[in-house]
């Protein structure tokens, strides 16, 4: 499980004494356990990439704000440990090809919104780790 595989992170950045990672690990665990207590069940993966998924934006938000040089380099370096847990997303390109079967309802809807839409429903049937940024603008270059 992939909190497990955190858990063990955390432990071996703790006796590399990596302080960044070993911080990064433990504040994702902590939200891993806090939301494990509110629902009374172990977290399945899906559950913890969410997690991990909200403490990316949230570093990706704060380093777009942030004037500090050197606290925008530690999050970035936290950005990078958090998203090394998570699967690799298609990427544009693929995600277009990926598309391809449902190309002609993507160009038939009324706007990107539910184009977007139909593009995500696909994808999520397939199985495909997107991210949602990437396929709006994938059904925009498709749309154009």
């Amino acid at each position: 499980m992939l909190s497990d595989e955190i858990k063990a992170r955390m432990m071996a950045a703790m006796k590399a004494k990596k302080v960044v990672e070993k911080e990064v690990l433990s504040v994702a665990l902590g939200e891993i356990q806090t939301e494990q207590a509110r629902s009374g069940e172990t977290m399945k993966d899906d559950g913890v990439e969410k997690i991990l998924r909200k403490l990316v934006k949230s570093n990706r938000e704060t380093i777009a704000v942030t004037e500090d040089e050197a606290r925008a380099a530690t999050l970035t370096e936290e950005v990078v440990i958090l998203e090394s847990l998570l699967p690799q997303t298609l990427d544009e390109s693929q995600v277009i090809a990926a598309l391809a079967p449902v190309t002609e309802d993507i160009k038939a809807a009324a706007a990107d919104g539910p184009a977007t839409g139909v593009a995500m429903k696909h994808l999520k049937s397939e199985g495909a780790a997107v991210d949602g940024k990437t396929v709006a603008l994938a059904v925009k270059k498709m749309r154009a």
